[in-house]
């Protein structure tokens, strides 16, 4: 008997909570930051036109300016979701689909769950490495710039046919993770005793399905931001933010004064 035999249900336990903390960090903050391209016009503040632009510009700086940037995203983020990543091409590998005999509700469910869950590991990946070490694989993913941070991904979106394709690509991949993240949120109630009965299930099913309407809606928000965003007047608004943050960083710092105590 193989160690996953052996510890299953324990296993089990430990792919949905890793699924659910892990993925959920990734994707509420990173969509909502995302979406702020356009939710940013109408709550956030502008100093310099496009305050959608701001916004996101601030967000992305406040995350890169965390210390230790690096060592949380590994052990707190990328391990976790490796972790439930080959558990998932495990369990995966292991099940059986049925369609035909249990129809929608049951193993067609059950089929998107695994199909998405491929997709979000290749896409996952795909991502990562290219805000990392700026491996955009021929193209296919945006070479990120920190300091232009909304330009540069709209420089992506906006090539002609090509910018479609890639948009149309990150957003599939992106609806993938989002409905693998609210399905894999109903079933992980299910695999740790929260929801016993039907009822009680149909309850918490309606609260995930809101909850993944929700994310997608962000989701196909920023795909539409950065695809029509005037990529001249971001790019002039981002050079603004970053003279005005080197600015401050170089303001000299007043001395004490003197016979103030320590």
């Amino acid at each position: 008997m193989s160690i996953i035999d052996r510890h299953y249900h324990l296993l089990r336990r430990l792919h949905s909570l890793s699924g659910v903390f892990p993925v959920g960090l990734f994707l509420l903050p990173h969509l909502t930051t995302n979406s702020s391209i356009v939710w940013g016009r109408f709550l956030g503040k502008s100093e310099y036109g496009d305050a959608g632009v701001e916004t996101f510009q601030h967000e992305v700086d406040f995350i890169h300016s965390l210390p230790a940037l690096e060592i949380i995203e590994w052990t707190v983020l990328f391990g976790p979701i490796a972790f439930h990543a080959a558990l998932g091409v495990i369990f995966a590998r292991s099940g059986k689909v049925n369609v035909n005999r249990y129809g929608w509700n049951g193993s067609w469910r059950y089929a998107f769950q695994r199909m998405t869950g491929y997709l979000a590991v290749a896409f996952i990946f795909l991502h990562i490495t290219s805000l990392r070490f700026g491996w955009t694989y021929l193209g296919l993913m945006p070479k990120f710039d920190t300091h232009h941070a909304a330009s540069s991904l709209a420089v992506h979106f906006q090539q002609g046919e090509v910018g479609l394709l890639l948009a149309a690509f990150y957003l599939v991949c992106v609806l993938a993770i989002v409905f693998h993240f609210a399905n894999g949120l109903w079933s992980a109630a299910i695999t740790w005793g929260l929801t016993v009965s039907r009822a009680s299930q149909a309850r918490w099913g309606y609260a995930c399905a809101a909850l993944g309407m929700g994310l997608s809606t962000m989701a196909v928000a920023a795909i539409a931001g950065y695809s029509t965003l005037d990529i001249e007047a971001a790019q002039k608004i981002e050079d603004k933010m970053n003279q005005a943050s080197e600015t401050i960083s170089i303001l000299p710092v007043d001395p004490p004064l003197r016979g103030a105590s320590s």
